[in-house]
């Protein structure tokens, strides 16, 4: 074994201890925002997270959630103080092993002063304990924890961490999680990515339950659903562990609806990576609700959560396709800003047309021409929502979704089918685990089609009104048979 001498100069000692050096600048506290144009208070500056580490203990009865969560991260500024989102009762806050200072700015700002200045590059290890009834707890006007007769979901979008854990809330500041949670005994807690302590047994009538996500994950794709549940576990051809669960109080026919659809997941996943590329994460599967918990589906990362209502028509595997969807253009690739979310559900959309062509339910072709000319008159107010920057207000509006298809169909026209594939590929692979706005997908299909597509964006994205196709009158177009099942996905 050799040993090499290691010389430190001062400015490196300066930055493992956290000291500012004298060449540094004064540390000034971080922001209390990401900078996002819709919610300038999510998300914070001043540094960046690698892993969080969630421990809870969680009490169906009373609703009580006691937790601690570890950060890792590393400032990126010269640091006096920083922020943390969140909204629950903090008992203590620890800062690279000293106590640390901390008061709530607003329902959802945690102000936390160091007890020791940290130095930009310097790592940063934060811990968190809490103790609250969080759906008692409001925060921007409302409650996004949703207590269920069985036990609570944390799902929501695009505020929901606030209430289980403190975070850096946006999407651009991903890291990996590990969650891990102790309930009753028969009581199930199901997260994201791969189970790494299955109802593991702790202490006389408790249970933990572990997950673990190894790939970059935005706040609001992390998720938590405790109840009663039927969980079934299999491992897909490419080894990835496929968890499903299903809430025991829906009704025979509803669970069976519902699994007919969720458990082809694997297959539908395989299918979409025939689109997008390969699929980007290590776990798969799928969790559905009791009927009416939540009210919709939403691709949180590796096993989307979907309302048992959702299911209570019979199957649906448009929905299916449209939350895997989101795994590539949402998850993978999140949004840079949050008015850039047509790049989110415009894509997941337009992946159900393309399903309905693939299984003869009828063409993207058929599904534009249907959408454009009878669900929406020119008249409607649908086209006054502007896709490309519709407001926080809209955020979910129709016109995200099915405009937002329609957009991504006449581009596909525009530039060819050869083209069009090889665009949604790149986006996907040039923006893998992180995030992209709009302006940078059009620089990525300008360059691979050679198309100048300002005036066709501003057209379709960002002008009130019906875009016009030049044509003076369009047929009637019949109902493709896959339109009632896409129409029902929205999330």
């Amino acid at each position: 074994m050799l040993r090499r001498t290691v010389t430190v100069t001062a400015a490196a000692l300066a930055v493992v201890l956290g000291v500012p050096s004298a060449s540094q600048a004064v540390p000034a506290p971080g922001s209390a925002g990401a900078g996002d144009v819709y919610y300038p208070e999510y998300g914070n500056g001043g540094y960046d997270v690698a892993h969080y580490d969630i421990r809870l203990r969680y009490y169906p009865d009373t609703d009580r959630l006691t937790g601690t969560t570890t950060i890792l991260a590393s400032a990126t500024q010269d640091l006096s103080r920083f922020n943390l989102d969140f909204a629950l009762a903090t008992k203590s806050v620890r800062v690279n092993n000293r106590a640390a200072a901390f008061a709530k700015q607003s329902d959802h700002e945690l102000v936390v002063t160091p007890a020791r200045t940290i130095a930009k590059g310097a790592p940063l290890t934060i811990v968190v304990e809490y103790d609250d009834i969080p759906s008692n707890v409001v925060a921007a006007g409302f409650t996004s924890w949703n207590r269920t007769p069985d036990g609570a979901l944390a799902v929501n979008e695009p505020e929901i961490a606030w209430w289980w854990y403190p975070s850096n809330d946006h999407p651009t500041d991903k890291a990996s999680f590990d969650v891990s949670v102790l309930v009753p005994d028969g009581v199930e807690a199901i997260s994201n990515g791969t189970p790494t302590r299955w109802a593991a047994p702790a202490f006389d009538g408790w249970s933990r339950w572990s997950w673990r996500q190894d790939k970059p994950q935005a706040t609001y794709l992390t998720f938590l659903a405790i109840g009663d549940f039927d969980t079934y576990q299999d491992t897909s051809a490419d080894g990835s562990p496929i968890v499903t669960a299903y809430n025991t109080r829906l009704d025979a026919a509803t669970a069976a609806a519902a699994k007919t659809s969720v458990e082809r997941s694997d297959e539908i996943t395989d299918w979409l990576a025939g689109l997008f590329g390969p699929y980007p994460f290590g776990a798969r599967g799928g969790v559905v609700t009791g009927a009416g918990d939540q009210g919709f589906a939403l691709e949180t990362q590796t096993r989307p959560v979907y309302d048992g209502r959702s299911f209570i028509r019979g199957s649906n595997n448009s929905l299916v396709v449209h939350e895997l969807a989101h795994q590539w253009f949402g998850d993978s690739v999140s949004v840079g800003q949050w008015k850039d979310i047509w790049l989110n559900e415009g894509f997941a959309t337009y992946a159900q047309w393309l399903w309905s062509e693939d299984q003869g339910e009828g063409t993207a072709e058929e599904i534009a021409d249907y959408v454009y000319g009878t669900v929406y008159p020119a008249d409607s107010a649908f086209w006054q929502v502007l896709p490309g920057d519709p407001g926080a207000g809209d955020l979910f509006d129709g016109a995200v979704y099915d405009r937002g298809a329609l957009t991504l169909h006449h581009l596909r026209r525009l530039v060819g089918d050869e083209d069009f594939s090889a665009i949604l590929r790149a986006w996907t692979d040039a923006k893998e685990f992180s995030a992209g706005t709009t302006p940078e997908f059009q620089a990525l299909a300008e360059r691979i089609s050679g198309v100048d597509l300002d005036a066709f964006l501003q057209t379709w994205l960002y002008t009130p009104g019906r875009p016009d196709l030049g044509v003076s009158a369009l047929a009637v177009p019949a109902q493709p048979k896959s339109w009632p099942q896409i129409a029902a996905a929205r999330h």
